[in-house]
């Protein structure tokens, strides 16, 4: 698999690292030469100093191959001027960092659905541990249609209940529990410990009612 990221800045440089920990093919573009240098020392990959939004540099590092490209600079004109270029590559998959969330809408109206703002994100991760302390965000399914979430049942009202005998429910299943350590798809006639550490597929907007239910 073939990733074209641009920007080397602390998202691309720790993306590509990521990237290349699982085993795929990266070129880094960087515009800034003594930048370009530091990454080039730190990375197992090609690294191009050169400009994204330059239809030769893309080109150059034949984009028209890449799975997908990546603009992870911190500057939303040119993520969005390099997305607009690389499309006439036909790459598969485009994907853009944006700083100012005013700006996800024009990303959108060219056609680049996956916009991503690490600072949005960082904030909703944030606000995620302020509100749920005691609870594991696993994966939004969706269009953030549901979420899976690792909890604790600590509600004495349901310890001793079986698993039937609380889901599934409109609002939520249990998916999983842990018996010695061991994930468990959870037995309708299994009895509920206290303690007991559960996965759990919650549709949007019920959190604080399955939490209620739930925990203490």
């Amino acid at each position: 698999m073939y990733v074209i990221i641009m920007g080397g800045g602390r998202v691309g440089l720790a993306l590509a690292n990521l990237l290349i920990d699982e085993g795929y093919d990266i070129t880094l573009i960087e515009s800034d030469e003594s930048l370009c240098s530091e990454v080039a020392g730190e990375l197992d990959a090609l690294v191009i100093c050169g400009n994204g939004t330059n239809s030769k540099v893309l080109e150059e590092v034949n984009a028209e191959d890449a799975d997908y490209f990546i603009a992870t600079t911190g500057n939303d004109e040119a993520n969005l001027l390099s997305c607009i270029l690389v499309r006439k590559f036909d790459v598969p998959h485009i994907i853009a960092r944006v700083s100012n969330p005013d700006h996800e809408e024009a990303f959108k109206e060219i056609g680049i659905e996956k916009v991503i703002s690490p600072e949005r994100a960082a904030a909703a991760h944030l606000q995620r541990l302020v509100t749920r302390p005691n609870v594991a965000e696993l994966t939004t399914i969706g269009q953030g249609d549901a979420e899976i979430l690792e909890m604790t049942i600590t509600n004495d009202r349901i310890v001793g209940k079986r698993f039937k005998d609380i889901s599934p429910t409109k609002e939520y299943i249990i998916i999983s529990t842990y018996e010695n350590g061991k994930l468990e798809i959870p037995q309708p006639d299994k009895t509920i410990t206290r303690g007991e550490k559960v996965t759990v597929l919650v549709k949007r907007g019920n959190f604080k009612k399955v939490s209620k239910k739930l925990e203490k």
